[in-house]
């Protein structure tokens, strides 16, 4: 099922709910109900409770966008990494040079057609993968430089290479979802205590009562929605994508 279609009901859900409960729920007052005997104590209350939720909902977004942006940072380092080792690689012999640059793109074909893929639906890395980054590695290592000019270019080759491994692992760790489900746990009771002091309020049948209610009500699922977006940074929508790669190395195509 599509995200969007998961928003659509969701937000098309909480304000029907909420509209149905105020419509049932005011068929029931008797023409003697005086709306202005709601305690201010509970308006403070219910300003209160908004102002925390509203907190809540904002550090879980900050929370799941930076680990999103941290998942895409980590991708852009490792396309970087490895457009070094083929740039770098220039000065060893062309029989080398040409074994390194050919196992890169291979390692690279890899991850952007079928390592992504897995990672969006498994939330993992593959061996395949892994095995075609340590070829990487063993063509660089395995060269014994000939000349100074090869024996300069030899550690940062290796250094290139241990970053592009460094952040293949911060990748792997970025796959799943981060937010914990007590966390969750909190977020949509909380979302359904704040909705729920809309009705201690004694919200009437008017229009603009009706029309404010169910915008605050597609507004919490519309963000509870961001936060489970985000909170896979390779996996749904808004995620983290293979760009770097395919920007760096031209060839590679989906």
């Amino acid at each position: 099922m599509s995200e969007w279609l998961v928003l659509s009901i969701a937000m098309a859900s909480a304000c029907a709910v909420v509209l149905i409960i105020v419509v049932l729920n005011n068929r029931r007052v008797g023409d003697d109900d005086d709306p202005s005997e709601t305690p201010d104590v509970i308006e403070y209350m219910t300003m209160m409770i908004g102002v925390v939720y509203a907190i809540v909902l904002g550090l879980a977004i900050a929370g799941v966008w930076e680990g999103r942006s941290a998942a895409q940072e980590s991708v852009r380092i490792e396309a970087q990494a490895l457009h070094e080792v083929k740039a770098r690689a220039s000065v060893y012999p062309a029989e080398v040079r040409d074994r390194i640059r050919a196992d890169v793109d291979a390692y690279v074909s890899h991850v952007v057609n079928d390592e992504w893929k897995v990672m969006s639906e498994r939330n993992t890395l593959t061996e395949r993968g892994t095995d075609l980054l340590d070829q990487v590695r063993a063509d660089v290592t395995g060269y014994e430089p000939k000349t100074d000019h090869e024996g300069q270019a030899y550690q940062p080759l290796v250094d290139q290479v241990a970053a592009a491994d460094d952040a293949r692992s911060s990748r792997g760790q970025n796959a799943g979802a981060t937010m914990p489900g007590v966390v969750w746990f909190g977020l949509i009771i909380g979302a359904l205590v704040t909705v729920g002091l809309i009705f201690t309020l004694q919200i009437r049948r008017t229009f603009r009562e009706l029309l404010l209610a169910g915008l605050f009500s597609a507004l919490i699922a519309f963000l509870l929605f961001l936060i489970w977006d985000f909170d896979a940074p390779f996996g749904r929508g808004i995620s983290a994508t293979a760009d770097p790669f395919i920007d760096t190395f031209p060839g590679i195509t989906r």
